[in-house]
């Protein structure tokens, strides 16, 4: 194995999140436009690149790889990317390989995913009410998803739901969601809304954000609500809610700032490096890669810087804004670019 990564804060970099595809068969209101340019396929990395990337990280040091979008399961042929790098759970080089998802593709996929070495998936979902998901996704239909969160079950992945926390949206759905997730022994982890996209308008932005600290006193007005020292790595903050034994996380960007222990990087799908998702610095790693395709030196020389740049957090904050109405910290681009 070559020098593990450690970035400049002494945070050893085991994580990489890679978006596969820019593309989705949703276009979920906080995640894209509904009438997205997506990129020419040509600029996409080919998934032998992906392997030679996910490869080069690996031997750096990365454990976990976390396959994103877009939608990942719409990629063409991307089972065959998954197989590849099945290899690396075998040698023992690679903990975890898994995926985000919105669900739409699991009816045709888990069995397959299973069998490539995934345990383990996240479900993106926000409400149980069909019109409101149809309202939420756009493109959506809940009963797709359903589908697929069952045949995840039945191919014996493990499933977590994903919700993001929206404000006059699904906050009366808080013990609906949390009951069903528990009567199928499935995890869930709120999400605050993030101020990403060039064309978000950030007045309905700071109107949707619904902090995880009421959420967290919803949840504490109906539940004995016990703190977990449990951490993934990850900015997921856990408790255990004793009444069911279920476990709920939170992903609070916005109310409280979880960089100090980021162990992550994310790859887009046109081979761009974000140190930090709430931050513009990217490095290029499409140019060592096609450059050079018979010599990884120059590929991991441009890792490793990019990795001694990696910020020491990011800036998002809806309690202050500039002119013109942004707010501090606010990404241009959409989640959706840089895989979530």
């Amino acid at each position: 194995m070559s020098a593990p990564l450690i970035d400049p804060f002494a945070r050893p970099i085991s994580y990489l999140r890679v978006s596969v595809t820019d593309r989705c068969d949703f276009r979920c209101v906080y995640c894209m436009s509904e009438n997205m340019t997506f990129l020419p396929k040509k600029e996409l990395l080919t998934l032998e690149e992906l392997d030679r990337l996910c490869s080069t990280f690996i031997r750096m040091g990365v454990e976990k790889l976390r396959i994103t979008g877009g939608e990942p399961l719409v990629r063409r042929g991307i089972l065959t990317f998954f197989r590849s790098m099945s290899r690396h759970l075998d040698s023992g080089a690679l903990k975890e390989l898994t995926l985000t998802t919105n669900g739409s593709q699991l009816g045709r996929f888990a069995d397959d995913l299973f069998a490539a070495g995934v345990r383990r998936v996240n479900i993106s979902l926000d409400t149980l009410d069909e019109d409101k998901f149809a309202r939420v996704t756009r493109w959506g239909r809940l009963k797709q998803v359903l589908n697929g969160v069952d045949a995840a079950q039945r191919a014996g992945l493990r499933v977590k739901i994903n919700t993001v926390a929206l404000k006059g949206f699904n906050e009366d759905e808080l013990p609906r969601i949390t009951e069903w997730c528990a009567e199928r022994d499935m995890d869930l982890t709120w999400i605050e809304v993030m101020p990403m996209g060039e064309d978000i308008d950030s007045t309905a932005r700071i109107g949707q954000f619904w902090s995880l600290g009421d959420v967290r006193a919803t949840y504490e007005r109906a539940y004995t609500v016990t703190d977990l020292a449990e951490r993934s790595g990850g900015p997921a903050r856990y408790v255990r809610l004793e009444e069911t034994g279920q476990k709920i996380g939170f992903i609070t960007p916005l109310s409280h700032n979880f960089c100090e222990s980021c162990n992550r990087v994310r790859l887009t799908c046109t081979g761009e490096l974000y140190m930090c998702l709430g931050q513009e610095d990217v490095a290029d790693l499409r140019a060592p890669l096609r450059e050079t395709p018979d010599d990884d030196a120059p590929l991991e020389a441009a890792i490793r810087a990019a990795i001694a740049r990696k910020p020491r957090g990011h800036d998002f904050d809806y309690s202050r804004q500039r002119p013109g109405g942004q707010v501090a910290g606010q990404m241009p681009r959409h989640m959706s670019h840089t895989g979530g």
